[in-house]
C-alpha cells in the first residue's frame, strides 16, 4: 500500500514538474522524458526510456536529442554497459535559465534581422520619419533592441 502511495505521488510530481518544463518551450514528451530522468537519478538507456514512458524508441532517440543538445541531459559512460546513457543534468535552474535565455535570444536577434529588411524597404519607398508606420516600427525595433540587451545581459550573469 505504501509502494503504491509513493508511486502515485511520484506520478503527480512527474507530471507537475513536465508542465514547468513545458512552458521552457520543450515538447510535451520531452519534458516528461527529462522530469522522469531527473526524478530517477540514474543513468538510463534508450530502451530503459522506452519502458518507463512507453514510447517507441525512435521517439526517445529524437527527444533525447533535443535535451542533450539544449544541455539538459548528458551521455555518461559506465563499465560494462555497450548502449549509450544519459542522465538528467541536476543544476536546474541554470541549465534551464541558459536555454531559456539562448532560445529566446535566437529569436529576437531572427525578429529584428527582418524589421530592419523592412525598415530597409520603407526607405527604399520613400516612406521617412514623421510617417506613421515608419515610426512605430523605430519603436518596434528599439524595444527588440532593448530585449536583446536584457537577455544579453542575463546571460552574462
Amino acid at each position: 500500500m505504501l509502494e503504491s502511495t509513493s508511486e502515485n505521488i511520484t506520478n503527480k510530481i512527474l507530471i507537475e514538474f513536465a508542465k514547468t518544463i513545458e512552458m521552457f518551450g520543450l515538447t510535451p514528451l520531452e519534458s516528461r522524458l527529462f522530469a522522469y530522468m531527473y526524478l530517477t537519478e540514474k543513468p538510463m538507456t534508450l530502451d530503459d526510456m522506452s519502458d518507463a514512458l512507453g514510447k517507441s524508441k525512435t521517439s526517445m532517440s529524437t527527444s533525447i536529442r533535443s535535451l542533450s543538445d539544449s544541455n539538459l541531459v548528458t551521455r555518461v559512460w559506465k563499465k560494462g554497459v555497450r548502449k549509450d546513457l544519459y542522465e538528467a543534468n541536476n543544476e536546474l535552474f541554470k541549465n534551464f535559465m541558459s536555454f531559456y535565455i539562448s532560445k529566446w535570444f535566437d529569436a529576437v536577434n531572427h525578429q529584428q534581422d527582418s524589421l530592419e529588411v523592412i525598415l530597409e524597404k520603407l526607405k527604399h519607398h520613400g516612406m521617412e520619419q514623421g510617417h506613421n508606420t515608419y515610426d512605430k516600427l523605430l519603436k518596434i525595433i528599439d524595444f527588440h533592441k532593448q530585449v536583446e540587451s536584457s537577455f544579453r545581459n542575463m546571460r552574462q550573469s
